[in-house]
């Protein structure tokens, strides 16, 4: 398969190319219309003039995707008793598996969305679930990573939308990727909803639908309650934490810049 620059179109498409080209994923030619790129995502992407896919890379592709439909099976069951909690409204796949991209060593990441106020209580009845079903939980520093659960973004739902200071090419294919598992109340469609500023990235990506918030209230002892254990979390992460976003409404563990470094391979 080879591209050329004719215009806006050519030049969209083959920058979509070279973006999933750094993560080893050849496109088909119906994905290349789907994840063409916005002409905000174009900004600083180097162009290239022609861009070769084989075979070959389209096998190792359908290997990863062999292995991913494994580890989102591990998913769907561990998330089928998550979902018992009350508090949790959404889980989702993310990251390379969310693409059905991973490798045989790969974890499994997951979003946790949680209904309001209840962040910081919620997420010790997911590990401890987790916990007693047996099911291995990433740490820092593990060297065996294999189907793990990472679970590195919690957000409640009055914290939906992404920062704008992190909102760039990379964030923006990772919340339209995302592979939802439990949808309660249509949280999904109430996130991409409050990320609507991805379709500037990648215009096709996903479908947006007008939906309406239904946050039901909390009662004062349980937001005095979920400080309590805020506060007690977040000492005992403190000392660890580098650049994660932590605070009473979410957690998102990404050490690692991941936007900045995509920014800089695809401007080389």
């Amino acid at each position: 398969m080879v591209l050329q620059d004719d215009g806006f179109s050519g030049k969209s498409e083959m920058a979509s190319v070279k973006y999933h080209g750094i993560f080893n994923y050849p496109l088909t030619k119906e994905e290349i219309k789907k994840w063409s790129v916005g002409k905000k995502g174009l900004i600083g992407i180097k162009k290239s003039r022609y861009i070769t896919k084989t075979n070959t890379d389209f096998k190792e592709r359908n290997f990863r995707e062999k292995i991913s439909e494994e580890k989102i099976k591990i998913a769907q069951k561990a998330s089928g008793l998550l979902r018992k909690i009350p508090t949790v409204k959404g889980i989702f796949i993310t990251g390379a598996l969310a693409m059905k991209n991973a490798d045989k060593n790969s974890d499994i990441d997951l979003m946790i969305i949680t209904r309001k106020n209840l962040l910081w209580l919620t997420r010790p009845f997911v590990y401890l679930v987790l916990g007693i079903m047996n099911y291995g939980v990433r740490r820092p520093n593990d060297i065996n990573q294999k189907d793990k659960f990472c679970l590195n973004i919690w957000l409640d739902e009055l914290a939906l939308s992404w920062g704008k200071c992190d909102r760039n090419i990379y964030s923006a294919h990772e919340i339209a990727q995302v592979i939802p598992i439990v949808n309660k109340e249509n949280i999904h469609q109430r996130f991409l909803q409050k990320n609507r500023w991805i379709l500037d990235y990648w215009p096709n990506s996903v479908r947006i639908e007008d939906t309406k918030d239904k946050i039901k209230g909390n009662v004062k002892i349980n937001n005095l309650l979920e400080r309590i254990s805020f506060w007690i979390q977040y000492r005992y992460m403190k000392r660890k934490i580098t650049r994660e976003k932590i605070d009473l409404h979410k957690a998102i563990f990404h050490p690692k810049d991941w936007g900045k470094e995509i920014n800089e391979l695809l401007s080389a």
